[in-house]
Formats: structure tokens, C-alpha cells, sequence
């Protein structure tokens, strides 16, 4: 006579085998993430504050209600951005952040096209102020 609970219970096995394998793969995204950001916050942190050129990509409007102190805005939504952005030199050390990291990163992109060797995307303002230690002013 066949045995008909060997079926179910290889099932379950390869179901529980699986499932482990995807719990045990969240932590090491976590970490890959971690790592990036700490990465980053020791290079930025490792670039004296007077060689660095910390640009906020937010509009106008956004920079006003706070940005970080010494940041220069240039807007990524400006009809003019790749002009102001070429105008910068190339080969300076640009940190680069917005609202949520979505504009930054655009903005780090583009400038990585045209060329600039050093720029950093910081992601969000709160982001940025932490990893540079730099407050947030009005």
C-alpha cells in the first residue's frame, strides 16, 4: 500500500526550506544597506568641510523652509540646471541631497555623465545633516 503522507510531508519540507532561505537573505540586505550608508558618511566625513560643496536639488520654495547650513541650491526642476551644473568644476567635491533621495540621485547621476569625479549622493536633508553633522537652517 502507498504511503500517501510522504508527498504532503515533502511538500511542507521544501515550503519550510524556502521560506528559511528568504528570512535568512532580509538581514544580509540589511546589512549591504547599512554598509553603504556608513560608507558613505566616512567618505563625506573624511573630505574636509572646506573642500566640499554641499548642493540641495530641492526648488526654491523647499530650500527656504530649511536646508543645510552652507548648501547652495540648485534647483533640478530649473530650466537652467545643466548650465548651473556645468558651471561647477568638474573635478571638486559635490555632496549632493533633496526631500526623499529620489532628486539627488537624478542629480548625481547626471553630474557623473558630465564628467565630475567626486560627488556623493546623500539622499533625504535629515540624511545629509547626519552624515555631514551639519544643522538644518532657514
Amino acid at each position: 500500500m502507498m504511503n500517501l503522507r510522504r508527498p504532503g510531508l515533502l511538500t511542507l519540507c521544501c515550503t519550510l526550506a524556502i521560506g528559511a532561505s528568504a528570512c535568512s537573505s532580509t538581514p544580509a540586505a540589511n546589512t549591504a544597506e547599512e554598509a553603504a550608508t556608513t560608507t558613505t558618511q566616512s567618505a563625506v566625513q573624511d573630505t574636509p568641510a572646506s573642500d566640499l560643496t554641499i548642493i540641495d536639488v530641492r526648488t526654491p520654495e523647499e530650500y527656504a523652509e530649511g536646508h543645510l547650513e552652507g548648501a547652495i541650491n540648485i534647483d533640478i526642476y530649473a530650466e537652467d540646471f545643466e548650465r548651473q551644473i556645468k558651471a561647477l568644476d568638474p573635478s571638486g567635491n559635490y555632496a549632493v541631497y533633496c526631500r526623499s533621495g529620489n532628486r539627488s540621485g537624478q542629480a548625481v547621476s547626471f553630474m557623473e555623465g558630465a564628467g565630475f569625479t567626486t560627488v556623493q549622493d546623500l539622499g533625504s536633508r535629515e540624511a545629509a545633516a547626519e552624515a555631514l553633522g551639519a544643522p538644518i537652517v532657514k
